[in-house]
């Protein structure tokens, strides 16, 4: 009976989502940070699983930032939303998927207000149409793009070139995995494994050949929370709960750290080298800081594109000695250069933290 019970528990943070056809709406600011992940994740989805996902040059940010950042009430967030669900049922889908995990928790949370409040989902619908003349359908499902990437895992890894494993030793390469805290956290059942045990990248490191670490602060926060770092005077509080994650792994020597979340790899990246200019202090081997990888990233270096056409110059922590554990080729000479094959501006080196 225990057993039975856990079972059912479990089978409660499971997700059947849709096989195909799927409206795809962009992230405002990882197009910025890591602008060749959605790239690739469409080339994924379309070009080698044969997917439909569908996106418009039509759509915005869903709010989201700015709902959590207090700068606009949800009933703004609310009809923003409304006119992407509009641009879905113009295009004639159904199922939702978003890049951003803000936007996928923005979604959820609006979409399950509107279920107890139908007032509200009444109101919202009459200030879309006088704002656009627009009307909406709420998606049948709505998914975050990572949930595809771990639906189709094992379709990924039959097409791998390159696995995660030490390219010399065999063994697998030791992995961190950080949920973005809007994927599950807001409401655990829309997240495959829950808030607790989330398996979304779990599944997708284990798949494609690598070893999930587990650590005390697994579940911790990246550390962006918003106001903690769209304030200039609470940054502290950022790179605080960032230091206490690198704290917490570092006994376990993460070989690269992989994510869901706009925000936790550009903070779990970049604050490493803040971290090296205030402290000293490294978390990688050799004075090299711990790569942090959108999942979109790291499906694309297992299936073998250049590691320069996903982006991983952009990266503050440097991505070559895992390039090189792994056994991924890359030429060092074509790292700066622009889609016309000319070099653009190289960044200044850091002081501690050491880069190739």
């Amino acid at each position: 009976m225990i057993y039975q019970g856990k079972q059912k528990i479990w089978s409660d943070y499971q997700k059947d989502i849709p096989d195909d056809h799927w409206f795809y709406v962009r992230s405002c600011i990882r197009q910025s940070f890591f602008p060749a992940s959605e790239k690739y994740f469409l080339k994924i989805c379309r070009d080698l699983l044969g997917k439909d996902v569908y996106e418009t040059e039509h759509h915005t940010t869903c709010g989201g930032i700015a709902y959590h950042s207090d700068t606009i009430p949800q009933e703004t967030a609310m009809t923003i939303v409304a006119r992407q669900f509009a641009l879905m049922k113009e295009a004639g889908y159904k199922n939702l998927v978003t890049s951003c995990i803000t936007s996928f928790g923005n979604y959820t949370e609006i979409i399950e207000t509107w279920r107890e409040f139908p007032e509200l989902e009444a109101k919202i619908r009459e200030n879309l149409w006088k704002a656009c003349r627009r009307e909406f359908d709420i998606p049948e499902y709505v998914a975050h793009a990572s949930d595809l990437i771990f639906k189709f895992k094992d379709e990924i890894g039959s097409l791998a070139k390159y696995h995660l494993v030490d390219g010399v030793t065999g063994e697998p390469l030791r992995v961190v995995e950080h949920i973005g805290c809007h994927y599950s956290k807001m409401f655990p059942h829309k997240g495959f494994g829950g808030a607790e045990y989330p398996c979304v990248l779990s599944g997708m490191v284990e798949s494609w050949g690598g070893h999930v670490i587990d650590y005390p602060e697994r579940r911790h926060c990246c550390g962006f929370g918003f106001r903690q770092y769209l304030v200039k005077a609470n940054r502290g509080y950022s790179v605080s709960n960032t230091h206490k994650k690198f704290e917490s792994m570092e006994p376990y020597h993460p070989d690269m750290i992989i994510t869901n979340c706009p925000g936790c790899p550009y903070f779990l990246d970049r604050w490493q080298y803040v971290i090296s200019e205030m402290e000293g202090k490294t978390y990688g081997q050799n004075g090299y800081g711990i790569p942090v990888f959108t999942y979109e990233e790291v499906a694309g270096l297992v299936l073998g594109f250049d590691p320069w056409d996903l982006g991983l110059q952009i990266h503050q922590v440097a991505v070559e000695p895992l390039l090189e554990k792994i056994g991924i080729p890359y030429d060092p000479k074509k790292k700066y250069l622009g889609l016309d094959g000319k070099e653009i501006m190289k960044p200044g080196l850091p002081t501690v933290l050491k880069c190739c």
